[in-house]
């Protein structure tokens, strides 16, 4: 696990977790599946793979009652009296344990414990059936998805000269096969700004006052902002989600359909937002700071001790990954619920102690999100406004090509 990546510890654990608390089997697993990626310590690319399958077929095993929508991958045939309540948990725990097949015994007994607070009827048992049914059929699909591609980034260097060695963050993922686009390069923007216009000077300016260790010109507010979002992945955005779908009452389909959504398109926004940082290979801020006399533009000086409020992440600067991930989030909220206006939801960052985040709007929430990577010294504004961009596209992309309304399915 890289240093820079930080991570907000889920109050439940795993297996600690012997009953439901919010009445809702999806968001229960949720925030087991969240908790269980955040012990693992996997990055935010390979934890929202996980959290996606989970969450699409949790998602086709309680829609196979009432086939409302359209399935993401399968209907099941079963009957109305299936418990929805164990198909979803069924479906959960076997994603779970199929990806992740080293912690097979762990993930079966939360599992188990999950179900034993059902009492024992053919409902349940169909409803395992049924979960387990799915499960096969995502595990299978996720397996062959290019996600073990070998890390082969070639870093750019003249011969017999040092460059930093660590190993850079999910460079295979441009590989990794899309839950919803049709490819890692279908919403691939227009290259990084050129070196020597005045929209790079202003960026680079800003940035240099702005987003420095010690920057006597970002506020108390500002620098709160770059700490707080420094937290990264699954816990930084599905509270949001969670709370929502608490506030809204929403049935169980209805939620888990809202969480397979969130979280297809979380995954698809970082397929594609490493697809576009491995194409173009931007340099960082700290990197065009400390050389900001080599990219011909008079008006960008050299810093050589510049450095951002926190260690810069291990990948390519464009576009900005948490900014195309919140404003995916924000797109499908908005374009579900029909407005970008929500009843108060709230985050706390394991990043800010003692710090909690409120908003009553989705894009006041990704605004945020976005400035908080200026004032840490990771992302310029031009870049900030692309990863946006992309993740607006992507979510509404989701939301009008996966699981539709529909009056009637075929099962198979």
């Amino acid at each position: 696990m890289l240093m820079h990546l930080r991570w907000l510890v889920p109050v439940i654990t795993l297996a600690g977790h012997a009953s439901p608390v919010s009445a809702d089997v999806i968001t229960d697993w949720n925030e087991k599946a969240v908790a269980f990626v955040t012990k693992h310590r996997m990055l935010p690319p390979q934890a929202e793979r996980v959290m996606a399958s989970v969450h699409v077929a949790m998602f086709d095993a309680v829609n196979s009652v009432e086939h409302r929508y359209r399935p993401y991958r399968l209907a099941v045939a079963t009957t109305k009296e299936m418990s929805r309540e164990a198909a979803a948990a069924a479906a959960a725990g076997a994603v779970l344990a199929g990806l992740n097949p080293s912690e097979v015994e762990e993930l079966n007994a939360a599992t188990a414990t999950y179900l034993a607070t059902q009492s024992e009827s053919g409902a349940k048992s169909e409803g395992i059936k049924v979960g387990r049914e799915v499960a096969v059929k995502i595990v299978a699909e996720r397996k062959r998805d290019g996600s073990d591609s070998p890390d082969a980034y070639r870093p750019k260097a003249k011969p017999g000269v040092y460059v930093p060695t660590p190993i850079t963050a999910s460079s295979m993922w441009p590989k990794v096969a899309p839950f919803a686009m049709s490819s890692p390069a279908q919403f691939r923007p227009q290259p990084p700004i050129p070196l020597n216009g005045k929209e790079w000077a202003v960026n680079y300016n800003e940035i240099k006052d702005l987003g420095g260790k010690n920057s006597a010109k970002r506020t108390a507010q500002q620098t709160e902002d770059a700490r707080f979002w420094l937290m990264t992945g699954p816990a930084s955005y599905y509270p949001i989600v969670r709370q929502l779908i608490a506030a809204k009452k929403m049935d169980l389909v209805d939620s888990a359909r809202f969480m397979a959504l969130a979280s297809t398109t979380v995954a698809d926004a970082l397929i594609a937002v490493f697809d576009a940082k491995y194409h173009y290979d931007f340099w960082r801020p700290i990197t065009a700071i400390r050389n900001g006399d080599i990219d011909d533009n008079p008006a960008t000086e050299l810093d050589a001790t510049w450095q951002p409020i926190d260690n810069t992440p291990m990948h390519p600067e464009y576009p900005c990954a948490h900014c195309i991930s919140s404003a995916g989030i924000a797109a499908v909220i908005e374009a579900v619920l029909g407005g970008a206006d929500i009843p108060e939801v709230t985050v706390t960052s394991s990043t800010a102690a003692g710090v909690t985040h409120r908003w009553t709007n989705v894009w006041v929430y990704a605004e945020e999100v976005a400035m908080a990577r200026i004032y840490a010294g990771f992302h310029y504004r031009f870049s900030t406004s692309i990863g946006q961009d992309m993740g607006r596209k992507i979510g509404l992309f989701v939301v009008q090509n996966l699981m539709q309304p529909t009056t009637r399915v075929e099962t198979r």
